[in-house]
C-alpha cells in the first residue's frame, strides 16, 4: 500500500506542483549547453595538441 501511495503523491507533484520549462527556455538551454560543450572540447583538443607536440620533442632529443 506504501508505494500505491507513494506513486499517487508522486503523479500528482509531477502533474500540478511542478513548473516546466517552456519550448523556448529548452532551447535557449540547449543552445547554451552545446556551445559550452563546444567550448570544453576545444580548448581539451589544444591542450592534447600541445601535450603531444612536446611529447614528441623530448621522444626526438633522445634518439
Amino acid at each position: 500500500m506504501k508505494i500505491i501511495n507513494y506513486c499517487k503523491a508522486s503523479y500528482e507533484e509531477l502533474v500540478h506542483k511542478t513548473t516546466w520549462p517552456s519550448r523556448k527556455e529548452l532551447m535557449n538551454s540547449a543552445v547554451v549547453v552545446l556551445i559550452a560543450s563546444l567550448c570544453i572540447a576545444a580548448v581539451i583538443f589544444v591542450i592534447d595538441t600541445a601535450f603531444d607536440k612536446g611529447m614528441q620533442a623530448i621522444y626526438s632529443l633522445a634518439k
